[in-house]
């Protein structure tokens, strides 16, 4: 449509390059001979789009979702290769990612709850196999029912509690647990003095159809040593299809949705 594999990241790129680690959910292959698939949701991304990561400083990519591997083993396998490639680490399939940032090492984990169960023995393993190997562990979720507020399991899609297999995370010694898929933005929780948030709705994505659909959240999560000090949600909405564009959080509609986080945070602090 643009002609520029970078579209989607000229309005938010630079900001994002000044962070120490750049961590995404990738919830589509990038394969060379992506087919143009008109409805559904199959999805897959040109292998140039490439390009978008190394130009934002992606760092390490999550596949841990419902769509990474919907052109099978061969489109995974060749989508792991690229990232490699590109220097980019990897979450999810079993797959984990330790970056050393300032000298503190980063872990990142990564698990699938949609159309399945998450696999809690696993996610268990998991945590305990890199936990003496990292200072800081992070765990990505792939959850809960879509288009809600509130993070809720979604019977038959993704039949998981988010809430509770949260905690669970913290319980099996996750220092930070962040979540994705409901395509709105939801509550953040402070369990046990450890953060949960449950979704940062859509970033770059085709939802044009609603207003929450076309808005998200960018999460600058910073830490003094080991211990996390401070969180700052940067609201986004979401342009021409696929641009997100950074939106004011003091005023209109940036605020409007830090406004509902924060209202939807109450409301499951009080549940």
């Amino acid at each position: 449509l643009h002609k520029d594999w970078l579209y989607p990241w000229r309005k938010v790129a630079d900001d994002l390059k000044t962070s120490d680690l750049l961590f995404i959910n990738l919830e589509s292959p990038l394969i060379k001979n992506c087919p143009i698939i008109h409805g559904g949701f199959k999805f897959c991304g040109d292998e140039r789009a490439i390009a978008g990561l190394d130009y934002a400083g992606v760092n390490v990519a999550n596949l841990a979702n419902n769509h990474l591997t919907n052109f099978g083993p061969a489109g995974t396998n060749e989508t792991q290769i690229l990232l490699a490639k590109h220097g980019i680490g990897m979450s999810g399939l079993g797959l984990y990612e330790i970056r050393d940032i300032r000298g503190v090492k980063f872990a990142f984990l990564g698990f699938n709850g949609v159309g399945t169960h998450i696999d809690r023995a696993e996610l268990k393993r998991e945590i305990d196999l890199v936990r003496p190997k990292a200072d800081v562990v992070v765990v990505a979720f792939h959850w809960g029912k879509e288009y809600e507020l509130l993070p809720v399991a979604g019977p038959g899609i993704a039949p998981d509690n988010p809430r509770e297999i949260g905690h669970l995370a913290i319980d099996d010694g996750a220092d930070l647990v962040i979540g994705n898929h409901p395509h709105w933005v939801q509550p953040v929780e402070i369990y046990k003095d450890h953060l949960i948030t449950y979704a940062h709705g859509n970033f770059i994505f085709d939802q044009m159809w609603s207003q929450e659909t076309r808005e998200g959240m960018v999460g600058r999560y910073t830490f003094y040593g080991t211990r996390l000090v401070r969180v700052d949600f940067r609201p986004v909405v979401i342009d021409g299809y696929a641009q997100p564009r950074w939106l004011d959080e003091t005023t209109g509609e940036g605020k409007a949705i830090i406004d509902r986080v924060a209202k939807a945070s109450a409301q499951l602090a009080g549940s």
